[in-house]
């Protein structure tokens, strides 16, 4: 279980985007990296794949290793290291190190 999913916002620690946030689109478990909106934005040529679509250099997401990204409690706010708890019902939780909100 990687501490961080899909859906969650992220605070982005080094590299060419240090100290943006965005929200986390896609995570490659095997590789251990993630895709971040809006950040580390690459140029790309693309070929026309049809008469309609027009060819040309695109900006996309590009992947970021997910020891690079830091989550963002939703409770309280502030860049977090995530914790684990489990449930009296035996179910796995994130939990906030500061605040010790589930996540």
């Amino acid at each position: 279980m990687f501490k961080i999913k899909k859906g969650d916002t992220v605070l982005v620690l080094s590299g060419k985007d240090k100290g943006k946030k965005g929200k986390v689109l896609k995570v490659f478990s095997k590789e251990k990296r993630a895709i971040v909106e809006r950040i580390n934005m690459v140029k790309k040529a693309m070929r026309p794949r049809s008469t309609e679509q027009r060819g040309g250099i695109v900006s996309i997401e590009a992947p970021l290793y997910i020891s690079k990204l830091m989550l963002i409690c939703s409770s309280c706010g502030h860049p977090t290291r995530v914790g684990f708890k489990f449930l009296e019902d035996k179910t796995k939780v994130r939990i906030c190190k500061k605040c010790n909100a589930i996540i």
